[in-house]
């Protein structure tokens, strides 16, 4: 099984930056990150379920997978390691960073994009066993993280919707365990317009870290960074680690 996908490896790079994609994502999401980010080595989780990994059974506990996923990203932890996490990535990436925390092993910091804060209660799209598949797909094609082709196509739709309701019932099962606070700086993420995570809510990631805490409010909705992905802010926040010298634009 391979967990992390790098499509440009940049052993000179100080820096490791792993993405953690969203409910129904795959590593794919993240694939021009690498040429937008030259000071930085970028790795995208794949988890199971989906593209490669398709033939293996989608995670159902969110804990579990994030502890898998620590297990490989420590190799790389012998540079500087910072996680982005979008949506249900944020609190698999939140958990990862927690479980190596407590091995001994800090990440440099956080970044919790388009994700309310985990002790803050969720909607609770998709839970439960009788699901609505037309409310869902309905809900996924709003949100515009999934091309509303896919779900046109039937064979598409087959293939899909198993690990997208896997991820939706995981992350619904996901609660929060009070005190899990990171050593480390959290910056959140949140869209203008995203009516499922308001300011107020990413805010609240603030009470997960014992360090800095900031949020950055971006034009567009829940993936607005489908079209303006935040190289900025990453660049800004990790200058000092990078050893990055100038912006590069995208």
């Amino acid at each position: 099984m391979t967990w992390l996908k790098r499509v440009t490896p940049r052993p000179e790079a100080r820096l490791v930056l792993i993405c953690f994609p969203h409910a129904g994502g795959s590593a794919h999401f993240f694939r021009e990150w690498a040429a937008a980010l030259p000071d930085i080595e970028v790795h995208a989780v794949s988890y199971p379920g989906r593209a490669h990994r398709i033939a293996e059974p989608v995670p159902s506990d969110l804990r579990r997978l994030a502890a898998d996923i620590a297990d490989a990203v420590r190799p790389l932890m012998d540079r500087p390691t910072a996680f982005f996490g979008h949506s249900m990535g944020a609190a698999i990436a939140f958990e990862t960073a927690l479980g190596l925390q407590r091995d001994g092993a800090c990440i440099p910091h956080l970044f919790a994009s388009g994700c309310r804060a985990p002790h803050l209660p969720r909607p609770g799209l998709g839970g439960g066993n009788g699901i609505d598949e037309a409310a869902v797909l309905e809900t996924l094609m709003n949100l515009g993280g999934t091309d509303a082709e896919v779900f046109a196509d039937p064979a598409l739709r087959e293939l899909v919707l198993p690990y997208v309701y896997g991820d939706l019932r995981m992350f619904d099962a996901y609660t929060y365990r009070p005190g899990d606070v990171l050593r480390c700086p959290i910056t959140a993420i949140a869209g203008s317009t995203d009516d499922h995570v308001t300011p107020e809510q990413a805010d609240a990631w603030s009470v997960t870290t014992r360090e800095s805490f900031r949020r950055e409010l971006v034009p567009g909705g829940h993936f607005y960074l489908t079209p303006e992905p935040p190289f900025s802010t990453i660049r800004e926040s990790l200058r000092h680690l990078s050893g990055a010298t100038k912006e590069h634009t995208h």
